[in-house]
């Protein structure tokens, strides 16, 4: 990619930004993860082709164009939001993202219950992906198990917590998270 290509992207990712609360590359990479689908279930799901949401993830387009698919990603961040909190299945929530995917709706994205259980409070999963994602944006899984790796002798903990939420699953770091609140 060269400095025109990197300018654009960067410049896409801020529009979503600011229209979307966050890049669409994070929003729809949390909803993958968050409902356990692929890029292409998440795609027939919202009602884009496969090109398009991996064009919108890259920063490559900026913008949502069809009202209704914007109303599908508010749809399924909510969705996503009842699954972590466990208010919702996993079998309902398949159930759920197959109304969502007939459903037609507005163009606004609220951010109010993105990161929020029904009490207010950040979902365990939510807080564990932002430290992954914070530890993934400053270096590459070697990187983090190399640090690592150099800390054990002297800092095991420190050590523990790179490898668990810098290169680990996010049910592992889910679990160590929750074995460390006291």
């Amino acid at each position: 990619m060269d400095a025109a290509q990197q300018e654009a992207t960067a410049r896409a990712r801020e529009l979503q930004r600011s229209w979307y609360g966050e890049p669409l590359g994070a929003l729809f990479r949390r909803l993958i993860d968050d409902l356990g689908l692929n890029q292409a279930r998440l795609a027939g799901v919202l009602g884009l082709s496969a090109p398009m949401l991996s064009q919108l993830m890259s920063g490559q387009r900026a913008k949502i164009g069809n009202p209704a698919v914007v109303q599908r990603v508010q749809l399924l961040q909510d969705l996503a939001g009842q699954v972590a909190d466990g208010s919702v299945s996993a079998a309902e929530a398949t159930e759920r993202m197959e109304e969502i995917k007939k459903s037609q709706g507005g163009s606004v994205l609220s951010n109010t219950t993105q990161s929020t259980n029904s009490s207010g409070a950040p979902t365990v999963k939510r807080v564990v992906r932002e430290i992954q994602s914070l530890l993934r944006s400053v270096a590459a899984a070697g990187d983090i198990i190399e640090a690592a790796d150099s800390l054990a002798p002297t800092h095991p903990e420190l050590a523990e917590f790179l490898r668990v939420y810098g290169a680990g699953r996010t049910s592992d770091a889910v679990a160590h998270y929750q074995s460390h609140q006291s």
